[in-house]
């Protein structure tokens, strides 16, 4: 989540994760996937800034975590692909 400020002054907090697209129009304008907006008081690359510290920290959290769990081996995202059965025995 990231902090934001209507231009009201109220502050929330944004999914970050839902942002289809800033536009600059001069107000920053946040687009979200199911294509609500949200007028801000930051400007585009404040609110840029702040969604890369988010993810980031998301990283940086989930390699700590991982370095604290003794044993843990990381594993590969990929799935083993086997031959499909028509195509067996072909060279």
């Amino acid at each position: 989540m990231i902090l934001l400020t209507r231009l009201s002054g109220t502050a929330f907090a944004l999914n970050a994760d839902l942002i289809e697209r800033l536009d600059s129009t001069p107000d920053t304008v946040v687009t979200l996937v199911d294509g609500k907006k949200y007028v801000v008081a930051e400007d585009l690359l404040e609110v840029v800034a702040q969604v890369r510290a988010w993810r980031a920290g998301i990283i940086a959290a989930s390699a700590v975590a991982e370095a604290e769990l003794p044993g843990w081996t990381p594993r590969s995202h990929l799935a083993a692909v086997s031959s499909h059965p028509s195509r067996e025995g072909e060279a």
